[in-house]
């Protein structure tokens, strides 16, 4: 079982409109309604790879009941979401068909009590010895301290189980010192970490305050990943033009189920890749084209060493 933490859950909502254009009306031609946050994307994808997973984080009002209601239709998915009295926030995805482009709107998130945010600890604090990986996912919603990711690591780190941090800003730079196993930036999350827009000596920052390992997307350039046992550079064998979102939530669920696997790192990366690529040609957030992903992951160059990096 895979335990992965959504502390601001969304009900992601995806318009496709023919053309975006500013300071007009729109037609939207399909809209389509998922649960989403970066954990709960990330959940969806591995329970789609067989795996048994559960989510936690928080839900509360309308929005949050129809989050829970989508979560409990897909096979293989326990829903531990810890009730708050806020409403959970939806986020906006608007495709452009014609140009392929995607502009996203995020809502905040409610605000969450002391109460809450502690009684949220104590499930999480029950979840974790019976799982096998911990995901810690995406924003902090209003009222959550800064510090909140570091403590999730410490938790799951004291009962021996890998967790992957997935996050920004504040709650990255105080994340990263809890020493999780596996950091996962984007390239500008990267460099606002540690002041370095070179990802090679960025990624060996990182790892100098605290992660065991750096796995740093870089766009359309793949992955690079800078380990305890190597370090690897991952490429996709074509750019992929579609719905960008949820693409490195996808990324993330080709880590975990990898290390729960046993993989090695080639063939974790290479999964994180095809899986990351299937995201973006997906006309539905959050979600991946199978028969894409099948066809990709065996495409993908992995370059790189063996070797202490």
């Amino acid at each position: 079982m895979i335990l992965t933490v959504t502390l601001n859950t969304a009900l992601d909502i995806t318009y496709r409109v023919r053309s975006l254009r500013p300071h007009t009306s729109h037609r939207v031609t399909e809209a389509v309604e998922r649960p989403g946050g970066k954990g709960v994307n990330v959940a969806r994808v591995l329970a789609a790879l067989g795996h048994e997973v559960t989510v936690t984080g928080f839900a509360g009002g309308a929005t949050g009941r129809t989050v829970q209601e989508r979560l409990s239709a897909v096979p293989g998915l326990v829903d531990a979401l810890v009730p708050v009295t806020g409403a959970t926030r939806r986020t906006i995805a608007v495709v452009d068909e014609v140009r392929g482009e995607t502009t996203q709107f995020n809502e905040p998130g409610p605000t969450v009590t002391p109460a809450e945010w502690t009684a949220f600890q104590e499930a999480y604090e029950d979840l974790v010895p019976s799982v096998s990986a911990v995901a810690l996912c995406g924003s902090l919603p209003p009222g959550v301290p800064v510090g909140a990711y570091a403590g999730l690591v410490r938790t799951a780190k004291a009962a021996g189980v890998p967790v992957l941090l997935d996050t920004s800003g504040e709650a990255l730079r105080r994340g990263v010192a809890a020493r999780p196993d596996i950091l996962k930036p984007n390239s500008e999350e990267l460099a606002e970490l540690t002041g370095s827009h070179e990802p090679l000596r960025a990624s060996r920052d990182a790892r100098r305050r605290g992660a065991r390992a750096v796995v740093a997307s870089l766009g359309a350039q793949g992955l690079l990943a800078s380990t305890p046992e190597g370090r690897w550079r991952a490429t996709p064998p074509a750019p992929v033009s579609g719905n960008p979102t949820g693409a490195g939530d996808s990324a993330v669920a080709g880590l975990l189920s990898a290390l729960a696997e046993q993989l090695p790192w080639p063939a974790r990366l290479s999964r994180a890749i095809a899986l990351s690529a299937a995201t973006v040609l997906s006309p539905v957030a959050g979600e991946f084209d199978r028969a894409a992903y099948e066809e990709l992951l065996g495409r993908v160059t992995v370059t790189g060493e063996a070797s202490a990096a």
